[in-house]
């Protein structure tokens, strides 16, 4: 059993604490082993930290369930991912109500280049499901990740498309990894496993409760590049996944329905007020996700011959091994004002060294 481990299930079983305040913690004293051995008065200096949240640290009262959960996880051969962790979804890292710990079961790359989220209605109707299967089977050759929330309906069918056309594929749980809900869906899930996998922030014995689907739906939103809805209600578990989307500056599409359908009230409201791009095709998302470039042969010879400035350099090399990066991120690390960093990345993208992507993220290209 891992010592740190121990101490990183603990901190997220502390009441009190929560995701933002659990790494106020970590970021505060080191590392969540150093939240626990904290004196009480250097704790009561951290902003934020109450009296009763110091009590219960320093009671250190939760770390026998945290070896009951470390025996779980080991027996079940559960993969437990730190925020700080270098295989934890780096897309997810960057969203401040992250989860510190999450549950992984499964053999999918997390950070693959492409993810894409499909949910809709639990009350899919038969256009729906055919029209989330076709578009499952148009991202074949995108190399994709489709990421989606194990839920009756629009999830489901994604979730069976995607192992029908060997599209690996994700199911966020809204509840711990020792059981499925709905229990219909565990064959299904087996065979995720195999190609794909199964996520939760959630230790086992936590039931399907109401309150545990946001935070299921926050989940689905940070760690994908896109998220599609197939069909939904004007309100409802896909609308708030879409919401929590847009403010993760993450690029939503919708699919337009008949005026006057239930499910179609939900993608025809976002695409009206501006918050999700029509989707007819996956020829849609290639286009807005800038998927459709010039060919890697040519932006290599290009990359050969080009002699860059100590600038571009210095832009460059921020990206490093990684091929996608924000812009605040690269302004923080450039320490570039504003209107010369704009010019240096015009630059590389006339160049077609990078190119822009939504969400204000440059790609390498």
């Amino acid at each position: 059993m891992s010592e740190q481990l121990l101490y990183k299930i603990g901190l997220t079983l502390i009441p009190g604490v929560g995701d933002i305040g659990g790494k106020k913690l970590v970021a505060y004293c080191g590392g969540p082993e150093a939240v626990f051995r904290e004196k009480r008065r250097q704790l009561e200096k951290i902003p934020g930290i109450g009296p009763q949240t110091i009590d219960n640290i320093v009671k250190q009262n939760v770390l026998s369930r945290a070896e009951e959960e470390i025996a779980f996880i080991e027996k079940r051969n559960i993969r437990p991912l730190f925020y700080l962790d270098k295989d934890y979804p780096k897309r997810l890292q960057h969203c401040a109500d992250s989860p510190m710990l999450v549950y992984y079961k499964g053999s999918a790359n997390l950070n693959q280049q492409r993810i894409i989220g499909i949910v809709g209605t639990r009350n899919a109707s038969d256009y729906g499901k055919h029209f989330c299967e076709r578009i499952v089977e148009e991202l074949i050759p995108d190399q994709v990740i489709i990421v989606s929330g194990l839920a009756y309906g629009i999830d489901s069918c994604a979730h069976r498309a995607s192992l029908k056309y060997g599209i690996p594929t994700v199911g966020v749980l809204a509840h711990g990894l020792d059981r499925i809900y709905p229990y219909s869906n565990k064959g299904m899930s087996e065979k995720m496993i195999e190609n794909g996998g199964l996520l939760t922030e959630f230790m086992s014995q936590t039931n399907p409760d109401r309150e545990n689907f946001p935070r299921r739906n926050r989940i689905v939103a940070g760690m994908i590049d896109a998220l599609i809805v197939v069909e939904s209600a004007k309100r409802g578990g896909a609308l708030i996944t879409a919401e929590i989307a847009n403010s993760y500056s993450r690029d939503v599409f919708a699919v337009p329905g008949r005026i006057g359908d239930t499910y179609s009230e939900g993608c025809n409201y976002l695409i009206r007020i501006n918050k999700a791009a029509l989707l007819e095709s996956a020829a849609n998302i290639r286009y807005l996700m800038g998927w459709n470039q010039q060919s890697s042969s040519v932006s290599a010879q290009t990359k050969l011959f080009k002699e860059f400035t100590e600038d571009e350099q210095k832009i460059m090399d921020i990206f490093g091994q990684e091929k996608e990066c924000g812009i605040d991120e690269i302004m923080l690390r450039s320490e570039f004002p504003a209107s010369k960093l704009a010019g240096v990345l015009l630059t590389l993208e006339f160049d077609g060294i990078i190119v822009a992507l939504p969400g204000k993220k440059y790609k390498i290209v």
